[in-house]
């Protein structure tokens, strides 16, 4: 809880808040401090006529240029501050966090009589001033003064349950001499107990073993702790806080409603706001952890990086002077240069890191205090003091998280030295002699977002590391061969993006990249593991039927306008798994025999299929107009299965199938077919065991 301490202190003062009150722009200060820099507007002539007048210019002049207004539709009463003619130029002075404070004005020598006694409370004159320390917003208070400001009675609390944890140790109240310090405290006896005199005077056992004992610092919090006041109106002081202005943002009391202030606004509940208002701030203090973990993990980072800086750093100095020493005299003269060189670089890294982890630890610690301080605020069982800092505190937390945006969290500099002497040259060229670039590649870093898997295709997207500035002519892409096989090259160029077709369906494909330039091939990237889909999705493929068929729906549904029979594919290959289709019979004239199956690539396609032996094809077996014709290609089994109208026709129509097939069909004009995929497996069958007809294949 150290970081939340910052959080506890008055900007002026610097010393823990006393009596706070709540600023209109969110702001927290001490009663105390607050009186202190108030300043008074002149009485003869109000801010406007002031500026009117233009006859010079004050040191209050600034507040002008960032000035609030304050006449809100809740008519709180204060209103926006100009600046001041006649006013008194009074220095700014800085309190002990660094904030400037603007002094309360000198009395002028006539108003020395009117003062009152040292030791009495000054009272507030008319057209006091204030400006809020931190934001420098300022404000003109009405006739109630600083008691029209609300106490920030949670941040008192708080205040107050911090001071506490860090007093000193309590001692035990049994102990003759030399009091020990305490163990427990009993609530019922309210005692403070050492682990001796408890088990003597406070045994586990009889009366009062029912007693509840509680660790000290718990103890001591509960026997101070009071019932939680009832929160009055700063407008109605008889009336309590009980409804919530949506419009105004502040708690309200039935009063304000009745006057009319708040009567056509919309209210809620003061409870209901309250759990709604601490359940927004439980949920971005969620976000703002997660941002401070991964602060912690980055300067873990960094601090192993300027250790790694030091040994590359130290490496790199002793490999240059064991080959400067090698060289002649002139090579020696060189050598100081490089030295100099690659201690510049060597500082210039350490300083860019160093300089980062001292601005991260810094946001770091400001982040954590203010989590700890939202927790200790969500603790407080006040709704009304809670409500009056939630939204400034939810605020705060929001900002403080996009202050950790993307960028933030990444390392500035590399820690390598991407530098490698060439003592290769001739002794007259020594004096051209530097440092050249004659690293491999860093790893590529796949871009997950980018990549993906369609039907059976995969898409891998890659790029070099942000940092690295090491040139690269190219890129290899491997994958294996979905079934845990070795991996195989399938694409090599200067492309950082790729899509592999032609890969089996429902697999779990591995895949990786490396780059390389004229010095070699760098290291792999990350594995990744992509699964193509489980069914399969295809048409029929205009490109590589014949020229006859007619396309329609998408290149889902095919005729032909020749009487002659001609043959169409699929657009897919299968040569692993189990896969089913089905076709549909939209037109069938004067018994026109289509058929059916599976075919290779290099099928004729000029002749009905199943003529040759590059295709496998059903031919009858009451085919007719609506008839729907579904087939099953097992590879785990190597057989082929037709059914028409869901009834199987026939045990099994082929067996030993093995190599790449793709779905065809062969028609004529008289026949007009629409084809189905993406369909799971007919029920009756169980992929590899034996066929439903009893048969083993």
């Amino acid at each position: 809880m150290d970081e939340m301490e910052e959080e506890l202190k008055c900007p002026v003062c610097g010393s823990f808040y006393r009596e706070p009150i709540i600023l209109p722009c969110s702001h927290n200060i001490c009663l105390a401090c607050a009186r202190n820099i108030l300043v008074q507007t002149p009485d003869a002539e109000s801010p406007q006529s002031s500026r009117a007048s233009g006859s010079g210019v004050s040191d209050y002049d600034y507040l002008d240029l960032d000035k609030m207004s304050l006449y809100s539709e809740a008519d709180s009463g204060y209103g926006s501050y100009g600046g001041f003619v006649s006013a008194p130029t009074t220095p700014c002075q800085k309190s002990p966090n660094g904030v400037r404070v603007f002094p309360p004005t000198v009395p002028q020598p006539q108003q020395q009589h009117l003062l009152p006694h040292p030791g009495s409370l000054t009272p507030i004159p008319r057209n006091s001033c204030i400006t809020c320390p931190q934001c420098h917003r300022s404000l003109i208070l009405d006739d109630r003064g600083l008691r029209g400001f609300p106490k920030n009675r949670v941040l008192e609390g708080v205040v107050d349950r911090y001071q506490q944890s860090k007093a000193a140790a309590l001692k035990c109240q049994l102990c003759e001499k030399s009091p020990k310090e305490a163990t427990v405290m009993c609530e019922q006896c309210d005692v403070f107990y050492c682990d001796p005199c408890r088990l003597r005077c406070h045994p586990p056992r009889g009366p009062l073993a029912k007693h509840r004992l509680v660790p000290p610092a718990q103890g001591r919090i509960s026997r101070r702790a009071s019932p939680r006041k009832i929160s009055t109106c700063t407008e109605h002081e008889l009336e309590n806080l009980s409804m919530y202005c949506v419009q105004c943002k502040m708690p309200v009391c039935y009063q304000c409603l009745e006057e009319g202030k708040h009567g056509t606004h919309e209210v809620k509940a003061l409870g209901a706001m309250w759990k709604l208002h601490k359940g927004q701030l439980s949920q971005a203090l969620n976000g703002l952890s997660d941002r401070a973990t991964e602060a912690k993990e980055f300067l873990v980072q960094l601090k192993n990086m300027v250790q790694h800086i030091q040994e590359n750093g130290v490496e790199f100095e002793a490999c240059l002077v064991a080959q400067c020493d090698a060289l002649i005299d002139a090579l020696n003269r060189r050598k100081a240069q490089l030295l100099s060189q690659v201690n510049k670089e060597h500082e210039h890294k350490l300083k860019v890191v160093r300089d980062q982890i001292s601005h991260c630890t810094v946001k770091l610690r400001q982040t954590t205090g203010l989590m700890e301080y939202c927790l200790e605020v969500i603790k407080e069982n006040d709704p009304s003091g809670f409500l009056q800092i939630s939204d400034a505190l939810i605020r705060r937390v929001h900002m403080t998280e996009s202050q950790w945006g993307k960028g933030t969290l990444t390392p500035r500099m590399t820690s390598d030295f991407d530098l490698t002497l060439d003592s290769g040259p001739l002794l007259q060229t020594i004096h051209q002699l530097d440092f050249v670039q004659m690293k491999v590649p860093a790893a590529p870093m796949l871009q997950l977002e980018e990549c993906c898997t369609q039907n059976n295709s995969a898409t891998l997207s890659w790029k070099q590391p942000p940092l690295s500035t090491i040139a690269v002519d190219g890129y290899i892409l491997e994958l294996d061969d979905g079934n845990g096989g070795p991996f195989r090259e399938v694409y090599v160029g200067t492309e950082t993006i790729c899509t592999v077709d032609g890969l089996h369906f429902n697999s779990t494909y591995k895949s990786r990249v490396k780059a390389f330039n004229a010095s070699g091939v760098g290291q792999y990237s990350k594995t990744l593991i992509m699964q193509t889909s489980e069914i399969a999705w295809f048409t029929f493929d205009p490109a590589s039927a014949h020229p006859d068929i007619i396309f329609s729906n998408d290149n889902l549904t095919v005729s032909c306008n020749s009487y002659d029979d001609r043959v169409v594919l699929g657009n897919t290959a299968f040569s692993r798994g189990v896969h089913y289709w089905e076709m549909t019979v939209d037109r069938y004239d004067n018994h026109p025999d289509p058929a059916f199956g599976i075919a290779r690539s290099d099928v004729l396609k000029d002749v009905m299929l199943g003529k040759d032996d590059k295709a496998w094809a059903i031919t009858d077996g009451g085919i007719t107009k609506g008839a729907t014709i579904g087939v099953l290609l097992d590879f785990t089994r190597g057989i082929l299965i037709f059914l028409v109208n869901d009834e199987q026709q026939g045990p099994v129509a082929f067996e030993g199938l093995e190599g790449a097939y793709y779905p065809a069909i062969s028609l004529n004009r008289n026949v007009q077919v629409t084809l189905h995929t993406g369909l799971p497996i007919p029920d009756f069958y169980t992929p590899g065991e034996a066929d439903p007809t009893g048969s083993v294949c």
